[in-house]
């Protein structure tokens, strides 16, 4: 055994190296990665390139070869990815400092740029992230928070997926959403002082819709006042006996027919108060 070895030990260690050579040379591309063959420095080819409307299998994943020492793989994710903003203070249009979370999503599209602006799919992400801080914080300062629980909240989000990806085409990529996790008050006293401006905003208004209807009840009282007066008025034109009589009965029932009156009125019958008694 030893013989055989000694006599074809060249032919094995040949053998060997072809084995290492092919291994080297071969690559394994799967679906959900992009391959970018860099060759002393300089990309030359990509692998399973990033086609919008490419079936699943069709995008030309699989088995490629390489020169070995020369060519080197740099992978680049196909799949969407994420990049968090940390958390931060941003002062909105109304002058009020909103702690704002929030997120985006991309894809590398171009993997040759990408490789030569960024090197890696890390750096993209770490490039993009105070991108999306510098555009967030711009978009939030032109509007109100009360503008952020609205609709219009949709349409910051679209202007600042649009900021956003212009600059990612620099690095190839393509942002596909940018989404806020949370726009809240800073707590402690900054939340505490924005809660008393509400309160005292909405006292106010509170106190001006009172002031409001009292002025309308004061109207609605006096006109219904005057209404009365020229009714009576009227009356008092048409049968000036018949109003006389009218307002008589009216004091009397008032004065006597009280039920928890206890004062005892003392009147001659020949009192001008009681003529309607005493009748015509």
């Amino acid at each position: 055994m030893n013989a055989i070895l000694r006599e074809y030990r060249a032919a094995i260690i040949a053998i060997a190296v072809v084995a290492i050579a092919l291994m080297s040379s071969v690559v394994v591309v799967p679906e959900t990665m992009q391959a970018v063959i860099v060759r002393t420095g300089e990309p030359v080819r990509v692998i399973n390139r990033f086609r919008p409307n490419a079936d699943f299998g069709q995008t030309g994943a699989g088995i490629v070869m390489r020169i070995p020492v020369l060519e080197r793989v740099v992978w680049i994710d196909k799949r969407v990815l994420d990049v968090d903003m940390q958390s931060q203070q941003v002062l909105s249009a109304d002058q009020r400092r909103l702690e704002v979370d929030a997120y985006a999503r991309f894809r590398i599209i171009d993997p040759v740029t990408m490789v030569e602006t960024a090197g890696s799919v890390e750096r993209v992400a770490e490039q993009l992230q105070p991108i999306l801080n510098s555009v967030l914080r711009q978009e939030l300062g032109k509007r109100s928070f009360q503008s952020l629980l609205t609709a219009d909240r949709g349409a910051a989000m679209l202007q600042i997926k649009q900021g956003l990806d212009r600059q990612a085409r620099e690095y190839g990529a393509q942002v596909i959403d940018v989404r806020i996790k949370r726009a809240d008050l800073p707590t402690g006293t900054p939340l505490e002082s924005a809660f008393t401006r509400m309160q005292t905003a909405r006292n106010q208004e509170a106190a001006t819709i009172r002031a409001q209807g009292e002025k309308a009840a004061q109207i609605i009282r006096a006109e219904a006042e005057a209404d009365a007066s020229k009714t009576y008025a009227d009356a008092f034109n048409k049968d000036a006996d018949f109003y006389d009589f009218y307002r008589a009965m009216q004091s009397y029932d008032a004065t006597f027919a009280a039920k928890d009156g206890s004062t005892s009125i003392i009147l001659s019958p020949d009192n001008a108060y009681l003529r309607q008694f005493r009748g015509n």
